[in-house]
């Protein structure tokens, strides 16, 4: 690479994670030439349909129209994910965006509301959360009030971003990787050699071949970080099905004996799968569970996927980076596949480098993914191990496995006084973690004494208007089916 300036940027994969990627430099960095590498003969796993809220944020940054994006990918609105059988079969709590309840003067929500379990006037959260009530009723008005994400077909998707990254003068090279090259006396990447005795040459390359790794695991040997032993799922299967009238404004995870099962609501089908653990069911039993519980017709067969949960140990190595499944697994729980692939794009923009990178700057990059990643695990981390369905083994495990100290110190927070830290910027914020803690029964001793100064009689009016402002600012909201039709057709275009 040339030391004083980078001109050529290689992205070896498509998929959601290579467009996503391709789409960002075109618009941002203009600058540099850009080719992408993939082949139609190498599948995506493209499952992942489910987003948060962020991705407004990416969408937006590239200009794209709302109403264009939802035409273009059949998306629809996503306000949380009703957590069904977590807790214990027949259970149901949701995580949805936004806030739930309010504080009253330095008194956050969640100690008013521990305080009211305790005397028995407080309700389940979902009574103050604006998002779960819309969500339950089938409501949704996307306005800037509201936070909400998207169902999207992730294969749409890609192909929407590759026509606005194409546009942008992204060029897109059809072919196999045979191998890679690379410099003798640095160890970067030189190359990718292709079928038909071809070679693609650049200054900086993102990885985004997948679980296959091939630059950054085949090539740089990055090394791996497995956490099986925290999230022992380690199979899925995937199949959507036809849909039917009205569809949910939210995700459904519904637990089962060995696993869990995914159902994402789209304009065009339903979305569905079920993660589970293969040291606890067959694949038989999964996928008979799986083709049991679907709302309506299967569309084509199953399609298996296996994996390893956990990451690169270095997700940037010399002059490459991986981005999306090539540098790690989470599995789909809480719907951050998609935004692991923005955050790693919007960091590296952050920092692009204008010539050889600095080794630093690397250092800084992977530190940041590893908290990040850690963070967004022990998190996924609590719901399985905050369980009360007794008597099955996979749950039974998950409840008496040991856990990572980052979680522990946040268990116990919790338990002692009912506090919540989000730490620097992890991903999930305190409402969110409110919400698993609350809806798996995760009991407190305390909660801050500042709470107490309320009296109980005011506790009382204070939840109760909290919960009829709540419901009364749904009662207007058009149904789902409705924002969704009413977006797409009265926004046009793609901004420039």
């Amino acid at each position: 690479m040339p030391t004083d300036r980078l001109e050529t940027i290689v992205i070896v994969g498509g998929g959601t994670a290579g467009w996503m990627a391709a789409a960002a430099l075109s618009r941002f960095a203009p600058h540099l030439t850009v080719t992408l590498v993939e082949s139609e003969a190498i599948g995506t796993v493209g499952v992942g349909e489910a987003t948060i809220p962020q991705i407004r944020l990416f969408n937006a940054a590239l200009g794209i129209d709302e109403g264009e994006f939802v035409r273009e990918t059949g998306a629809t609105f996503k306000l949380g994910i009703s957590f069904d059988g977590w807790r214990r079969p027949g259970s149901s709590y949701m995580h949805a965006f936004g806030t739930v309840g309010r504080g009253e003067g330095l008194v956050p929500f969640r100690d008013l509301w521990l305080r009211g379990r305790a005397l028995g006037i407080a309700k389940p959260t979902a009574h103050y959360s604006v998002n779960e009530i819309a969500a339950r009723t089938g409501r949704m008005q996307p306005s800037g009030d509201m936070p909400y994400a998207y169902h999207f077909d992730a294969g749409l998707y890609a192909a929407f971003l590759r026509r606005y990254a194409e546009a942008r003068g992204v060029r897109r090279v059809e072919g196999t990787v045979l191998s890679v090259e690379q410099k003798g006396e640095t160890g970067e990447i030189a190359s990718v050699a292709l079928d038909g005795d071809r070679r693609i040459a650049g200054d900086f390359f993102l990885d985004c071949t997948g679980f296959r790794g091939l630059l950054i695991e085949g090539a740089l040997q990055a090394g791996y970080d497995e956490w099986s032993h925290w999230l022992p799922c380690d199979r899925a299967l995937a199949v959507p099905c036809t849909g039917g009238g009205d569809f949910t404004p939210y995700t459904r995870s519904t637990a089962r004996e060995g696993g869990w099962q995914w159902r994402i609501p789209l304009q065009h089908r339903i979305g569905n799968g079920v993660v589970y653990s293969s040291a606890h069911w067959s694949d038989e039993r999964a996928a008979d569970t799986l083709l049991a519980n679907l709302d309506g017709e299967p569309q084509g067969d199953l399609r298996p996927l296996r994996f390893t949960t956990g990451t690169r140990r270095r997700h940037w190595v010399r002059n490459c980076l991986a981005i999306g499944l090539a540098a790690g697994f989470m599995e789909p729980l809480e719907s951050t596949s998609i935004h692991l692939v923005q955050s790693a794009i919007g960091r590296f923009l952050s920092v692009l480098p204008a010539g050889r990178p600095d080794p630093g700057i690397a250092d800084w990059f992977n530190a940041q993914a590893d908290f990040e990643w850690s963070r967004v695990r022990d998190f996924l981390v609590l719901h399985y191990h905050a369980n009360n369905r007794h008597g099955e083994a996979l749950w039974d495990d998950c409840r008496s496995m040991d856990l990572p100290d980052t979680l522990v110190a946040k268990i116990e927070a919790w338990r002692a006084c009912g506090f919540i830290h989000r730490e620097h910027e992890e991903l999930f914020t305190e409402v969110a973690w409110f919400q698993v803690f609350a809806g798996q029964d995760v009991a407190t001793r305390r909660w801050s004494p500042l709470a107490d100064a309320m009296p109980e009689d005011g506790l009382r009016r204070f939840l109760s208007d909290i919960e009829a402002a709540s419901a009364e600012a749904v009662r207007p909201m058009p149904r789902h089916f409705e924002a969704v039709q009413c977006i797409a057709q009265t926004r046009q275009g793609v901004a420039a």
